[in-house]
């Protein structure tokens, strides 16, 4: 029997401006290894500054040939609709959960929880320095607005 592959992320992303300068920072544990990654995204929301950040992290996570991945979220609203709490109403959102749900449905176990923003220093961090420095360690995931 093979060993599962698990791993665990922590996401943010920000605009400073909403619309406005964007960014988002993954930090990715799996296998004894520490991944930390930048995501330039050029103006848009929050928010979708938020899916950014999940859909890197999901994309990553596939490519690193995980089966299981928990994630953490300083994001209120994305969690709750990742996790069918909220409505997704925004339309320009509702492809960007889609696109999360059907990636993260391709993981043997997925989960994603809401911590507070004390708790989610390192992704923040990451995404600050995407921001000020416009750098991407990470391909812009397909389908950002």
């Amino acid at each position: 029997m093979t060993a599962v592959r698990a791993g665990r992320a922590a996401i943010d992303g920000g605009a400073r401006g909403n619309p406005g300068e964007a960014g988002c920072g993954i930090v990715l544990e799996a296998g004894g290894r520490r991944e930390e990654h930048t995501l330039y995204l050029g103006i848009t929301t929050n928010n979708v500054a938020e899916y950014a950040a999940l859909l890197a992290a999901l994309e990553r996570a596939h490519a690193l040939g995980l089966e299981e991945l928990a994630v953490r979220s300083d994001s209120q609203l994305l969690v709750e609709q990742m996790n069918g709490g909220y409505r997704v109403k925004a339309s320009h959102l509702k492809s960007l959960w889609l696109k999360a749900r059907t990636l993260a449905a391709g993981f043997r176990h997925f989960s994603i929880v809401h911590v507070p923003r004390e708790r989610n220093r390192a992704a923040d961090a990451l995404a600050n320095r995407a921001m000020e420095d416009r750098t991407s360690s990470l391909p812009r995931p397909e389908g950002l607005p």
